[in-house]
């Protein structure tokens, strides 16, 4: 799976997570070496790297900075479900290693 100047938006979150359906994720791939931009919502801006495994999984690091100013940092793991359109959808568990260090979920789905 390649996720190459794919687009990303949350549909779903947990209470914790401080993106919205107003952020976009922007991902760029080159082998198995994922990065990307994303803002919007609650983000002013936020970076992640990742590795992309054999079976489109990826395994993250992010930071972001949100609208309070703060930096906040993490860890996230993304499972792809391939959806009848053809588009992905990523599941995603993560945890922040900064704040209050809280596990949550995501969904995001391709635009």
């Amino acid at each position: 799976m390649n996720y190459h100047n794919r687009k990303f938006r949350p549909v779903s979150n947990t209470k914790n997570a401080e993106t919205t359906e107003e952020t976009v994720f922007h991902y760029q791939q080159e082998e198995n070496r994922l990065i990307c931009n994303y803002s919007g919502g609650n983000i002013i801006e936020g970076h992640l790297l990742g590795l992309v495994d054999e079976n489109g999984v990826i395994n993250m690091r992010y930071h972001q900075i949100n609208l309070k100013g703060e930096l906040m940092t993490g860890t996230c793991t993304s499972t792809p479900e391939k959806m009848a359109n053809g588009k992905i959808r990523l599941h995603e568990e993560w945890q922040w290693t900064s704040g209050d260090y809280s596990k949550g979920c995501s969904i995001l789905e391709e635009l």
